[in-house]
């Protein structure tokens, strides 16, 4: 029997009932598949189109970072976890320092792993959260798919009072506004292939954003040359010829001499590139680093301007 449709008013994207599949319990297992799959080929544009917004993000976290002050990434159940995630990645990925990052997520810690939906609606929790880590000059980006999660918006008044710059990333370009909220990223990904369930398209959508987001910010912050993972921490076997590999790549030098190079830089990837590059010792090397808050392209720029 086939459940007649009904028009319900709901006032999130997410939450409407979605006409291109409405049959999908009724398919075979590949034509589920493909239909879900049809739907996760509309986000990506939907990310495009929100890419000046993200934009803005990126320069005022990275001014956040800059200054001394920090980021933080608030979010509940699907949001939460995926933010927690992207901030895990960071540290390992580009040797972030401990006090760039932080993640505020409803429920604390055990609602990682254990769903605890009621925490969501405790805007006070999540102001009280914010008033305790929160600081002027901080970078605080909220999310959720609804764009109305009490906690995240709690969480942002709190933090907006404090002096810091606040931005919201939502699913929902009808959520309501408030002057709490520096900065809207209102991804339209529309309605779910499972009504409501925004662990699939807008939790796609999040990760996309939270990925470029972060990626870009360490770009901007020097954690990288080229498109190579210079500050990343060679903590295992692997990782360290990896390491190797990047100078390698870097510089176009053999195995040899990127070895040697390493050895005297004690396993400073940064410091044997710009080395290597230069053509300075490592000690001036260093001290070049130093001077440009260790972004490569800056250093040698630096020492090639006192070489002329």
């Amino acid at each position: 029997m086939t459940v007649p449709r009904q028009s319900v008013h709901v006032d999130s994207p997410t939450e409407r009932r979605n006409p291109r599949t409405t049959e999908i319990d009724q398919m075979s297992t590949l034509d589920i598949l493909r239909m879900i799959n049809a739907e996760d080929q509309l986000v990506p544009d939907a990310v495009a189109a929100v890419l000046p917004q993200l934009g803005r993000a990126v320069d005022a976290a990275t001014e956040a970072l800059r200054t001394g002050k920090r980021v933080h990434y608030v979010g509940a159940g699907t949001s939460g976890r995926l933010a927690t995630l992207d901030a895990a990645e960071l540290a390992p990925t580009y040797n972030m320092p401990d006090d760039w990052f932080f993640v505020h997520h409803a429920g604390g810690s055990s609602a990682l792993r254990n769903a605890a939906e009621g925490a969501e609606d405790d805007d006070s929790a999540g102001a009280t959260e914010l008033a305790r880590n929160a600081r002027a000059g901080d970078f605080v980006l909220g999310l959720t798919a609804s764009g109305r999660t009490p906690y995240v918006l709690g969480a942002l008044a709190a933090a907006h009072d404090l002096g810091a710059t606040t931005a919201l990333v939502s699913n929902n370009p009808n959520a309501t506004r408030n002057s709490a909220i520096d900065l809207v990223i209102a991804v339209d990904t529309g309605p779910e292939a499972i009504s409501g369930s925004t662990r699939m398209k807008a939790g796609t959508a999040q990760k996309l954003v939270l990925t470029a987001f972060s990626t870009a910010v360490m770009v901007q912050m020097g954690r990288t040359y080229s498109n190579l993972m210079v500050s990343m921490r060679a903590t295992n076997a692997k990782l360290r010829g990896r390491t190797l590999r990047i100078l390698r790549e870097a510089t176009g030098m053999g195995h040899q001499e990127c070895s040697a190079a390493l050895m005297e830089a004690h396993g400073d990837l940064k410091v044997a590139m710009v080395h290597l590059l230069s053509g300075v010792d490592t000690r001036r090397a260093t001290t070049a680093l130093a001077q440009t808050n260790g972004h490569v392209r800056r250093a040698l720029g630096l020492l090639n301007a006192h070489a002329i």
